[in-house]
């Protein structure tokens, strides 16, 4: 029988199996999202996730709950829970959010970033994007923007970054996202920060999210 799921605050979930179980399993979840194995909209079976990453189901109950409160996952009364799908309208609330959330991420990054080691992580994220095939871009991608929160340091950005819905819309419009703009914004963007130029750094973080909507808008018009 699929299980239905009450979304509750990240915090408030209390680990009460193996957290290292409920890890594995939202850890799968999000990459089988960023290579495509599971699309958005689609539905979690908790009898088919416990076996397939070998773990008991509170272990499953407790990622989801997790995932939910990070919303990646929809969580309906008595139906099973699905992948979050974005509507025309959602989209669009995403996106405003994003712009401001990555601008002002890039910015806190080229404020606090040093010399020596945030500029070798930086340049090293950054390579990886740059050599990362399709299957693994999106979580390259990922990468680079946990290392552009790490080094701004700024915890609420910290907090509120995951929930913002990012990385399910690029699953779910992964087919738009062009990808050699996406590498020009982040090479621009990784200059910029390990130049401490704070400003410029803060526009291209939002022009970044402005291309992305332009290209989700155009395909939208054909």
């Amino acid at each position: 029988m699929e299980q239905s799921y009450k979304t509750i605050p990240a915090e408030a979930i209390e680990l009460k199996t193996d957290s290292g179980a409920s890890r594995r399993v939202s850890r799968g979840i999000m990459q089988a999202l960023e290579q495509n194995r599971l699309t958005p909209g689609q539905r979690l079976v908790e009898t088919s996730l416990a076996a397939e990453y070998r773990v008991g189901r509170n272990a499953v109950r407790e990622a989801v709950q997790w995932l939910a409160a990070h919303g990646v996952i929809d969580v309906t009364r008595h139906r099973s829970a699905s992948l979050r799908y974005l509507d025309a309208a959602e989209t669009l609330d995403v996106l405003e959010v994003a712009e401001a959330i990555i601008g002002l991420l890039v910015k806190a990054a080229a404020r606090s970033c040093e010399p020596g080691s945030h500029e070798n992580q930086l340049t090293q994220a950054l390579a990886v994007v740059e050599q990362a095939d399709d299957t693994a871009f999106a979580r390259a991608r990922r990468h680079l923007y946990g290392a552009l929160l790490q080094i701004g340091g700024n915890r609420e950005l910290q907090r509120l970054f995951p929930a913002v819905g990012l990385h399910i819309l690029l699953a779910q419009y992964r087919a738009v996202v062009d990808r050699r703009q996406s590498l020009d914004d982040f090479r621009a963007m990784v200059v910029a920060v390990t130049q401490h130029d704070v400003e410029h750094a803060h526009a291209l973080g939002r022009a970044h999210i402005a291309h992305l909507r332009r290209a989700i808008l155009s395909q939208s018009e054909n």
